[in-house]
């Protein structure tokens, strides 16, 4: 089966119809958020003061386990790696606060793979609801124009549906933030204001070909949150994704391996460019996210020098517990490796 039957069938009258919703909104908002984008935008010397830090959203005393879900259903597969872990309810309850950092770096359909699949989306919104959640948002600093991005990608319509509040990003949202022994992200301007808002954080990454770092995954997907011209870091890609996870401390990441970008990532453009790889990756450990991620295209974690960084940071370990979840039922466990 090829990767545009593992995806949701897009049909061609229904993308020309979001396609003409998201250029009469981009029009009515006058290129919002434009400012943000790699090419222009504030520099960290001029960033807001005073300087902040992302608060820590990981749980207490959570172990570093992860949950790995195989088929072709997204939604199943989260399901029953997140009931893997506990269910969702052992991350969120009733009263919480929850920002989704997605990706909607691109204003491209759904089925091109380059962005968070807004059914995953919708999904992770909709059981955070059911337990209670006060709020749900969701946010990223998109590359092209925050609207037609968030439109065509089918993301602002899955929050509306379910009720979840879209933040895109405007210059009063960003401030000055460092990372502790960082050397990049140093009073770097970051879309701090979604993330003030939650006391819950999950990442919602997909599994992508990156022509610099070598991979996408979910470390890589914090790159969303920053300002300015961040496009100087791709000079030293490895070092701006380690020192965004040691900036970023999620209550839970989620890396969405139903079809994944083998080839001309970040971006894509064709399906020629994806391949089904029917799996989901949940897990409270970023570097053991990725480096099972890798894997995913068809790379190991020692091809990719963000994960060995990110480890020795103490971002995470390659050595979490993996709990299988195998659709024959024999689900097992290992450690990542």
């Amino acid at each position: 089966m090829n990767a545009e039957a593992h995806d949701d069938h897009l049909t061609r009258r229904k993308f020309l119809k979001r396609s003409a919703k998201a250029a009469t909104a981009a029009a009515a908002a006058c290129l919002v958020g434009y400012r943000f984008h790699d090419r222009s935008g504030p520099t960290g010397e001029t960033a807001p003061a005073p300087d902040r830090h992302i608060p820590n959203f990981a749980i207490p005393g959570q172990p570093p386990r992860i949950a790995v879900s195989h088929g072709g259903d997204r939604v199943g597969n989260f399901h029953r790696a997140i009931e893997a872990l506990g269910g969702l309810e052992h991350f969120i309850t009733s009263g919480d606060r929850v920002l989704l950092k997605v990706n909607a770096a691109f204003a491209a359909p759904p089925l091109l793979g380059a962005t968070t699949h807004p059914e995953l989306i919708a999904e992770v919104a909709r059981l955070c609801f059911k337990l209670g959640a006060a709020a749900v948002f969701v946010t990223d600093n998109p590359i092209n124009d925050p609207v037609s991005c968030f439109e065509l990608t089918g993301i602002a319509e899955a929050a509306r549906e379910v009720g979840a509040q879209l933040l895109l990003p405007r210059e009063d949202y960003f401030s000055a933030v460092s990372v502790d022994g960082g050397r990049l992200i140093r009073r770097w301007p970051v879309l701090y204001a979604p993330v003030s808002r939650a006391n819950k954080l999950i990442g919602l990454a997909t599994v992508k070909d990156h022509h610099r770092s070598g991979a996408s995954l979910v470390m890589k997907n914090w790159y969303g949150l920053l300002g300015g011209r961040r496009n100087i870091f791709h000079q030293d890609i490895h070092t701006i994704i380690t020192e965004l996870a040691m900036m970023v401390q999620p209550t839970l990441v989620v890396l969405d391996g139903t079809v994944s970008m083998m080839t001309n990532g970040p971006t894509g453009g064709s399906l020629s460019d994806l391949k089904p790889s029917e799996t989901m990756i949940v897990g409270t450990d970023q570097v053991a996210v990725d480096a099972l991620g890798a894997t995913l295209l068809d790379r190991t974690a020692d091809s990719l020098p963000f994960i060995a960084m990110a480890e020795k940071a103490g971002v995470g370990s390659r050595t979490a517990e993996i709990l299988d979840i195998r659709s024959d039922g024999n689900d097992r466990a290992g450690a990542s490796g």
